[in-house]
């Protein structure tokens, strides 16, 4: 494997395992705070983030690379409020489009193009990812201070985690 491409996915892996972490320590401050459909949708998410991370790891050793274990950093552990956490979960998604596109341009200078179509389902899943974030806060900034209306979005949030699941369990 290309040393240049290893390093750069090596640095991705690293930006999954953040992910998901940040997610969980979202996730717990939403279920300490009462939103439990919002924990739901943020446990399902950090684990989405985690299995990016595996994804990557079995690439790199599969391609001949070595695959590097990130260390676990500590994620914040208290939000002002749950539009703040969904704006750091947007500013987090945009962040990590900007890695994978980084990581497109590598593949593509070091003429790895095996690996470069590896990445275009990470291409993809961000282009997912920002606009999930957009539309749930949309409709946090719709709901603004309403408790009623809070009450729904979480009640909604759980719905569709159990929905996608339900649908994720049927065989195809």
């Amino acid at each position: 494997m290309n040393p240049r491409v290893e390093k750069a996915l090596n640095e991705q892996v690293i930006k999954e395992s953040s992910s998901s972490q940040f997610y969980l320590a979202m996730a717990s401050w939403s279920e300490n705070n009462g939103l439990n459909g919002t924990s739901k949708f943020l446990y399902t998410h950090s684990d989405e983030e985690r299995f990016h991370m595996l994804k990557l790891i079995k690439f790199i050793n599969e391609r001949g690379g070595k695959a590097v274990i990130p260390g676990i950093a500590q994620p914040p552990v208290e939000f002002d409020n749950l539009e703040r956490v969904f704006e750091l979960l947007l500013e987090h998604e945009l962040a990590v489009t900007a890695s994978i596109n980084n990581l497109v341009d590598i593949c593509l200078q070091e003429k790895d193009y095996t690996t470069h179509n590896f990445v275009q389902w990470y291409v993809s899943e961000q282009l997912e990812e920002e606009a999930l974030a957009r539309s749930i806060l949309d409709k946090l900034r719709l709901i603004g201070g309403d408790k009623g209306g809070m009450y729904m979005f979480d009640r909604d949030l759980e719905a569709a985690v159990n929905l996608s699941a339900k649908i994720a369990s049927q065989p195809a």
